[in-house]
Order: C-alpha cells, then structure tokens, then sequence
C-alpha cells in the first residue's frame, strides 16, 4: 500500500468524486479534499461522520453531533434532512442508492463520552425529504452498503462483528434480517468492522483492531490485506482498480485513549486490487 494522503486525526467515510477524495475528520473538527488540488483540512464548526453524493452531485453529511443531514455549500455544512422527530445520536455512516434516498446509522449512544452501550438503528431519508426509521436493534451500527443492485442494504455491526443483510423493498422499507459475513470467524476475533465498501467483486471491510482489510462475499472471504500495527477505518473505491483505507496510528496506545487524548493520527492508504480480489 502506498501512502496517498496524510494530516487527519481520525478519517472516516471516505469519497471519491470527480477526480477528488473527501472524507471527513471526526477528531480534528475538519472536512479533507484535494478537490481544489492540493490536500486541505477544512476547518468546521459542526463536522459530519458518513458521506455521500446526491445524484445531482452535492455532498451530504450525517452531522455527527446533530440530528441532521448537511448539504455542502463550500464552507459549510447547511441542513438538508432534520432527524429529530427520529434520531437520538450519534450519527454515524450513510449511504444513498440512484433515486436519492439515504440509509444513516443512529448510533443511540456516544462510545466517546462512556455512555453504557444500547441497540442503534438505521434511520432512511426518501429522496422527497421525508423522514423515518428503517429498522431498529442493530447493534453499533458502522459501514453501510448497497449489493445485488440495490436489492440488499449491508451493514456493519461493529459490537457483533460482522456484516448483516436486509432486502430492500421497493419503498425503501427493510426486512429479511440475515448475517451477510461473520467477520470474527472468516478474518479474526479481533476483527470490528468500521467503513465497508461494495465492488464487484465481493465488499471490502476495515477491521480497524482486526489490522486487516478484507474482502468478503457472502460467507465467504476472498482475500484479506494485513495492515501491521495500522487500524484500518474506512475505505472506497475510485470505480476501477484504486482502494483507498484510512488507516489510524495510535501511538502505541490503547485505542480509547489514544482517541480521548487526540494522539490517534490517520493516514490515506492506496490499494491497488484487481478482479481477482488480490491487492498489494
């Protein structure tokens, strides 16, 4: 892996757009890109977690600390979607499908602050703006991602360890829970997924204590990166044969304390894979 971008504290949903990559700094209070050529943090007083792009091409934020989507103006993060009728918070990842509905994770409790951990859900925003829960008990709700064309919403249970399965019916409702990839058999009992991203050619999952980037299909793992003493976060694609993971150095701490004492740094990896599912 080569090192494609470096500076964030903690890099999560990362994306790729037009040539660009965003992704957002939880830690650091920031919103990166080198969208305007060079690699910048962009300094925010209210940051998002998960990102997406519309189909009509704005950015959208699930606003970490605030019960709300954000739409990118170039210097803020404006409301697009209200949550409060439905979401308690943190929010965490998102993800949108062709129409312009998004999946977001409501965590239901905030791991930084010592909260006593509780069931999340998945809260879906219509492309009309209307706002509901899509489904309830999900247990640290992390990476979100469409396969089978749509038909299938995967999610990450960090808590769980491993990727769970809903079909998507056609309005947009979940059901027929099912586990996708049991992350702790197929790649290692430390393995907790984060970020998750869909290929192709099976669904790329960050690990982050699992030090491994793997990709699995369902029950099934095709081939797995080691990162060393690296946690792999987040990771996306670019469309073709490009990976890019955020992976978090923790200065030799625990990783709780190394987040509390803001010690965590993260660098941009770039993974270059093939159709085979191999990756160097």
């Amino acid at each position: 892996m080569k090192t494609y971008a470096a500076g964030m504290r903690w890099g999560e949903g990362p994306r790729w757009q037009r040539g660009a990559l965003w992704l957002s700094d939880t830690q650091g209070g920031k919103l990166w890109t080198d969208h305007d050529g060079p690699w910048r943090g962009i300094p925010l007083d209210a940051v998002p977690n998960g990102l997406w792009f519309l189909p009509d091409g704005r950015l959208v934020g699930a606003m970490m600390h605030e019960r709300r989507i954000g739409v990118w103006t170039g210097e803020r993060f404006a409301t697009y979607a209200d949550l409060s009728a439905v979401a308690t918070g943190p929010l965490g990842d998102m993800v949108g499908d062709p129409h312009g509905n998004l999946y977001v994770d409501d965590v239901c409790f905030a791991a930084h602050a010592g909260e006593p951990p509780r069931p999340g859900r998945l809260v879906r925003v219509a492309a009309d703006g209307s706002v509901g829960v899509a489904t309830e008990d999900v247990e640290f709700p992390n990476g979100l991602a469409f396969v089978d064309e749509g038909r299938t919403l995967l999610v990450a249970e960090t808590a769980r360890q491993r990727l769970t399965a809903f079909t998507v019916a056609d309005d947009g409702t979940l059901s027929d829970r099912r586990t996708y990839a049991d992350l702790a058999r197929l790649v290692g009992g430390d393995a907790r997924p984060d970020g998750i991203w869909a290929t192709p050619d099976g669904v790329w999952v960050a690990t982050t204590t699992g030090h491994t980037v793997a990709l699995v299909r369902e029950n099934e793992l095709v081939t797995s990166v080691d990162t060393g003493a690296l946690l792999p976060i987040a990771c996306c694609g670019d469309g073709g044969n490009r990976l890019f993971v955020t992976l978090a150095d923790a200065q030799g701490l625990p990783l709780g304390e190394a987040l509390a004492t803001k010690a965590m740094r993260t660098t941009v990896a770039l993974l270059q894979t093939t159709k085979a599912g191999n990756a160097g």
